[in-house]
């Protein structure tokens, strides 16, 4: 019997006059990887958003492990997310951004953040203030602050964005052994070996309306 974890019940979302999520509805299978595709603008980004508690819907909800978003609960538990630029610090060194983030759930200590540093190819020791990072250590330092307290469910938006092409492997590498730990990630990108070698299932996102791909 598969476990659904998210589903997403004929949600709709407006802004103004323009419906920017059409009656979605979509079942999420804890322990597989989801991709969506589709064109800058086309909703990725908002259902993700709505996935989050970043948005509330028009008409139709959105559950986490049974739970309302918006009603029962404001954001899923145990989540992992990294959409468009997180708001770190910028006077601030990639370590104590991270211990900023982890004092508010006060889960990890400061061994595990050193350790997810290294994992994505940060130096922890690296004093280096966030605001003078290249845009490749700003995304891996986004990755970490979404790993670093080992949720259960990833959502990541174009996660290899910035990245080169060895920083793409080593961090489609992590995103790999993840899956295998049976968690449930859900990413959008613009490269299709991603999706390729990531994904057991794959949707487009088109003007809002989603569709199944495989």
């Amino acid at each position: 019997m598969t476990n659904n974890i998210i589903k997403f019940d004929n949600y709709t979302k407006k802004f103004h006059n323009e419906t920017v999520l059409n009656n979605i509805t979509l079942s999420i299978e804890e322990g597989k990887c989801y991709g969506f595709v589709g064109r800058n603008g086309s909703g990725k980004s908002l259902l993700f958003k709505a996935l989050c508690g970043f948005i509330r819907a028009s008409s139709g909800d959105v559950y986490v492990n049974g739970m309302k978003i918006g009603t029962e609960i404001d954001f899923p538990e145990n989540t992992g997310i990294l959409i468009e630029s997180p708001g770190f610090l910028p006077s601030y060194s990639a370590l104590d951004n991270l211990k900023f983030l982890a004092s508010i759930n006060n889960k990890i200590q400061d061994n595990q953040i050193i350790d997810t540093l290294k994992l994505v190819g940060l130096d922890p020791a690296n004093k280096k203030k966030v605001k003078n990072f290249s845009l490749g250590m700003k995304q891996r330092l986004g990755i970490a602050q979404a790993i670093m307290e080992d949720p259960s469910l990833l959502v990541l938006d174009e996660p290899m964005n910035g990245l080169d092409k060895n920083g793409v492997l080593h961090i489609r590498n992590i995103l790999l052994e993840l899956k295998k730990s049976n968690k449930t990630i859900l990413l959008t990108s613009h490269i299709q070996q991603d999706i390729d070698e990531l994904c057991d299932h794959v949707y487009e996102m088109d003007d809002g309306n989603l569709s199944i791909i495989r």
